[in-house]
């Protein structure tokens, strides 16, 4: 199989129609946009480009795809119900879909979560995790509470609140200025003894009642799946209780199934007062987020204010809505979540063992299907690279290898440069070791080009 095919230009050396008018997000104009791959179908863990070339996909899209491509299920529900509803808004009625998936999600939900509120996208949950923490806080009588706690290198979203949440300040600059009271403490790679410790003095010099929420992530993305230590979470929970501040896990990436929980907070003990959610909801076929909250604060809600002051016209979207289920539906009748738990062994002792063979490799971390391999960026004599060389070997060798051998996954340098995976929850063990063994041949060649081995 010829995967660099798909990679260069069409046989007629023209453009495929639209290159030159599609947007692309987070992509750097300094590529070529028309050699990139185009995707045009899929099937289990597998995608396929327009040449014919087929790529594990092994970020699940985009942390996303839980149960997998090509899923008639998920076609035929969404068919059914354009037939029957195509549209209706959560705006001062209910429609049958929403009313399901809210009981629905209730019912997976950790601890007293109970009460959805339904949006589009993660960066539109994160935004009204904001907003409900502080009018929240205002419900109870404390309107001086409006400032919002997140850590270092944590992404949480681009709209202008996650942004502000978001803790990467190259993200930041070309949109300042952004919203005031939001503060970022390190995180537990930059301080894994100090870093709850760092979140409590972060509130305390808050002033304490003028703090409102810490939003964190279970297991943080951005850095590189950067799993807390044993009981960071515990401490963080009784802090904030402590000193009247709600603790939101932002779940984004790591609910339905990523971790191998339905919100993933629960591989840590933990019931937080909210927490958002998206992407895999619906395992990316339609799009969908949303905030799920406790019954202590919907209640104060209810009785004090009158009413949420927030909505989005597709918040809840029946189609959506629908799919959601079905999803959730597959995700327990296949039994993905223990399938995670069940192989995460299996997938952290490939990346362990194929690092081992890697001096460049500092480090192999992660959870359930959620995993990252940090690589040092120098050359084999510990001379560190310089920015052009890091662009050519790390950017250039390292994502031409992976895509060349067939896999699709995440070249990271928000902190530490990292190689990330987070494949479908259906992966097998014989996927997740091919993963790993494309990684290894992809970190031989980087190994080679900067003197490692001869």
């Amino acid at each position: 199989m010829d995967v660099m095919r798909g990679l260069g230009e069409r046989g007629d050396s023209t453009p495929l129609p639209g290159v030159e008018n599609l947007m692309l997000h987070f992509t750097p104009y300094a590529e070529d946009w028309s050699k990139l791959p185009v995707i045009v179908s899929g099937e289990g863990c597998y995608v396929t480009d327009d040449k014919g070339n087929s790529y594990i996909d092994g970020l699940a899209g985009l942390f996303t795809t839980q149960v997998g491509h090509g899923r008639s299920e998920l076609a035929e529900v969404a068919a059914r119900q354009m037939k029957e509803l195509g549209f209706f808004p959560n705006w001062s009625m209910h429609h049958p879909r929403s009313l399901e998936l809210a009981a629905r999600i209730s019912e997976i939900a950790p601890g007293d979560l109970s009460s959805s509120f339904f949006v589009s996208s993660g960066s539109e949950a994160v935004e009204t995790v904001i907003k409900l923490a502080r009018q929240y806080h205002k419900a109870n009588g404390e309107a001086e509470r409006y400032k919002v706690i997140s850590r270092r290198v944590a992404y949480h979203g681009t709209t202008m609140g996650a942004l502000s949440v978001t803790g990467l300040p190259t993200f930041k600059a070309p949109f300042e200025p952004l919203l005031q009271g939001f503060y970022h403490v390190p995180n537990t790679q930059q301080d894994p003894e100090g870093a709850a410790d760092a979140i409590e003095e972060a509130i305390e010099f808050g002033p304490p009642e003028t703090v409102a929420a810490v939003i964190l992530e279970p297991v943080q993305n951005a850095g590189g799946c950067l799993v807390p230590p044993p009981d960071y979470w515990s401490r963080v929970r009784e802090i904030c209780d402590r000193h009247g501040v709600l603790l939101v896990s932002d779940a984004v990436i790591c609910a339905f199934g990523r971790l191998g929980e339905w919100f993933g907070i629960e591989r840590f003990d933990v019931v937080p007062d909210m927490t958002s959610f998206a992407k895999g909801v619906t395992s990316g076929y339609l799009p969908m987020g949303g905030v799920v909250v406790n019954e202590k604060m919907s209640a104060t809600l209810r009785e004090n204010a009158p009413m949420f002051m927030h909505g989005s016209t597709f918040g809840g979207h029946p189609v959506s809505s629908a799919v959601a289920i079905e999803n959730i539906n597959i995700i327990e009748r296949e039994g993905l979540l223990k399938n995670v738990h069940d192989l995460e062994g299996h997938f952290g002792d490939e990346l362990r063992r194929m690092a081992a063979d890697h001096p460049i490799v500092k480090e192999v971390r992660g959870m359930g299907f959620f995993w990252a391999v940090e690589v040092n960026p120098e050359r084999g004599d510990g001379t560190p690279l310089k920015d052009e060389e890091y662009q050519k070997y790390f950017k250039g060798v390292v994502s031409r290898k992976l895509l060349e051998g067939g896999l699709i996954c995440r070249f990271d340098d928000k902190e530490d440069p990292v190689i990330q995976f987070s494949p479908a929850l259906v992966a097998d063990k014989e996927i997740l070791s091919k993963i790993a063994g494309i990684t290894d041949d992809a970190l031989t060649e980087l190994e080679r080009e900067l003197g490692y081995k001869s």
